[in-house]
Formats: C-alpha cells, sequence, structure tokens
C-alpha cells in the first residue's frame, strides 16, 4: 500500500501522534547560566576572526555586484525554497493549521510567485510561521542545555544542534546538495549562496554593536531571548521574560556590568 494514496489518513495519523507526544510534555525551563562560556568565549573570538576575514569580505562583495531589488528577490527565493523545513516543523509541533497555511504560502508563491522570486501569499494574507527542529525538540519538553558556540555555526544549544541536521533533511536545498556530485563540488553553491546572502542581511545591523561593552553577552543573550519567543510563539510567559533578563547573575553582578557599561560609554563618547 502505497502512502500517497491516503494522503488525509497519513495527516490524520501525524496529527494524532503529535497530539500525544505534545500531551505528555512540558516546555522545559530555560537556561540562564553558562558553564561553558570560557569555552564560548574562545569560539566566538574564532568566528569573528573567520567572519573579518573571509565572510564579511564576500558579503560585502556581493552587496556591491548587486542592487536592492535583486537582494530582495533572492531572499524571498531562499525563504520560500526553505518553507518545507517549517511545514514538517508545525506538523511535528501539532499545528496543523500552521502547517496549512505554510503548505498554501509554498504553493501560491512557488508558482505564482515564479519560484518564490515573488511574494503574492503575502498579498493573499499567507504570511506563515517559520520554525525549526530545536522549536520542536521544545516543544516536546526536550531541555536545551547550556549555552553553546561552536566554530562556524555560531550560537547554539545542544538541543538545537539538532536541528541541522534533521532541518537539512527536509531541506530542498539539502536534498539538491545529496543527490548531485557535480565538478568543483559545485551542488554546494546554492547552499553557499544562501549563507552569503543570510550574512548580507546582517552588515545593516552591524550598528547595534557599537557601545556594546561585551560582545558575547550581547549575543548571547540576544539569542537565548529569541530562541524563547520563537518557541511560544512570540508570546513567552513574563515570569520567563524576567528570568531570562536577569540571566542568571545577582544584584551586584548586574550593578558591576552597568558600571563597566558606562565607563566603557564615557571613554568611547570622549574619544570620539
Amino acid at each position: 500500500m502505497h502512502l500517497e494514496a491516503h494522503p488525509r489518513r497519513l495527516r490524520a495519523g501525524l496529527t494524532l501522534l503529535c497530539a500525544t507526544l505534545l500531551g505528555g510534555c512540558a516546555i522545559a525551563q530555560p537556561r540562564t547560566d553558562d558553564p561553558w562560556e570560557g569555552f564560548n568565549r574562545r569560539m566566538q573570538t574564532f568566528n569573528d576572526a573567520a567572519d573579518q576575514a573571509v565572510i564579511r569580505p564576500l558579503a560585502l562583495t556581493y552587496r556591491k555586484v548587486t542592487t536592492p531589488t535583486m537582494r530582495r528577490l533572492a531572499d524571498n527565493f531562499f525563504a520560500n525554497i526553505k518553507l518545507p523545513i517549517s511545514i514538517i516543523n508545525d506538523v511535528l509541533q501539532g499545528k496543523p493549521r500552521a502547517a496549512a497555511e505554510n503548505t498554501a504560502r509554498f504553493a501560491v508563491n512557488t508558482t505564482v510567485g515564479l519560484a518564490g522570486l515573488f511574494d503574492p501569499a503575502s498579498e493573499m494574507d499567507l504570511r506563515g510561521e517559520t520554525t525549526d527542529f530545536g522549536v520542536t525538540l521544545a516543544r516536546w519538553g526536550v531541555p536545551e542545555g547550556p549555552y553553546l558556540v561552536l566554530p562556524l555555526v555560531g550560537p547554539t544549544t545542544p538541543r538545537d544542534i539538532w536541528r541541522l541536521p534533521v532541518d537539512n533533511y527536509f531541506d530542498p536545498l539539502g536534498w539538491y546538495q545529496r543527490e548531485h556530485d557535480l565538478s568543483f563540488h559545485a551542488e554546494y553553491l546554492p547552499n553557499f549562496l544562501y549563507l552569503v546572502t543570510l550574512r548580507s542581511r546582517g552588515i545593516d545591523a552591524e550598528s547595534l554593536m557599537q557601545g556594546v561593552y561585551d560582545p558575547y553577552i550581547f549575543f548571547r543573550d540576544a539569542y537565548r531571548q529569541r530562541r524563547l519567543y520563537e518557541i511560544y510563539n512570540g508570546d513567552p510567559p513574563p515570569d520567563l521574560i524576567e528570568q531570562m533578563q536577569r540571566q542568571g547573575t545577582d544584584e551586584d553582578d548586574i550593578d558591576a556590568l552597568l558600571d563597566e557599561q558606562r565607563a566603557y560609554e564615557k571613554a568611547h563618547g570622549e574619544k570620539e
């Protein structure tokens, strides 16, 4: 018997399975400690050096040889082709409505939107939402583990690491990479271009780092808070927001950090 012959039964079975899993799980409390800080700081230093030496120059070159319109079309294309990742994870999270909306969005933009270069789905109010296997594991009750920075990967956690192989399996770009063996490893080119577009978008946000006393803390806290919002569909409980803002430090630690930040801003301002 072919599964394709019974799509409704398959969808119902997956939804029931997800509902069963989710019904017995609760989202684990977020971590605020940082036991691997020493290792993480070394990895962030390595990643910053790699970024300045190779990745950022490539992103700047990409911005120089493209127009804003070309970059917008590229962003649309990659956002659309990555949607199957969200659709699968919507199903695994027991969110059939979100899965249906993302599926409709993918169908409209792939056809009417010319392979996703254009975004007519948004004009039809099919905006959808992105998610990943790290969020799926969180909603299944898997603890996140300590904050972790990996070389050439960046911020993550032991739970979020699993989204790399699992999401790649459902990623059309990952499928293309696995199924082709081209000269000069050209099968990696689409994913490479995708990463360049991601870094290009970050160029505009670099001004946010001006005046930041400790970039490591900035990135760590930003990552944790962003993931918290993604796990709770943009509406995390207020007590968890407060907990994340405290980041496991006591009042003396917070006061010391604030004093250091003010001193840095004062010195930085005087030099300018």
